[in-house]
């Protein structure tokens, strides 16, 4: 039976496997290759921090991820089809890797997030 996300060191995992996804996506990969360049160190970094805080309050995150993507939408325009991949991976992400109660917790705040955001650039 899998395991379920507990440390930080989990996190990490579930981060560095679903950006591997991502970068390989022929829909998602060239959001990612620019412009603008993207920080893989630094942003998955933010990512890691992020998902600890959105599991374990940790209050590691303190960046706005409605006002990023509204920014990234300005300069490469997003649609639907872009969030329901991503959806899609890291939902997939997560259960390659993890089971239980947290692991279902991420997927359910991934898919919040993301209709939140949706909601603020589509209307």
């Amino acid at each position: 039976m899998k395991k379920d996300i507990t440390h930080r060191e989990d996190i990490e995992k579930m981060v560095q496997r679903f950006y591997e996804k991502v970068a390989a996506d022929p829909l998602l990969g060239p959001i990612f290759e620019g412009p603008p360049s993207i920080n893989w160190e630094k942003h998955l970094s933010a990512m890691c921090d992020f998902w600890q805080n959105a599991l374990f309050y940790t209050g590691t995150y303190t960046g706005n991820p409605v006002n990023l993507h509204q920014h990234l939408h300005r300069l490469m325009p997003l649609n639907q089809q872009h969030f329901q991949q991503w959806n899609r991976l890291f939902i997939e992400t997560v259960d390659e890797l993890y089971s239980g109660k947290n692991a279902l917790l991420a997927k359910q705040r991934a898919l919040n997030i993301s209709q939140i955001i949706q909601g603020n650039l589509f209307g």
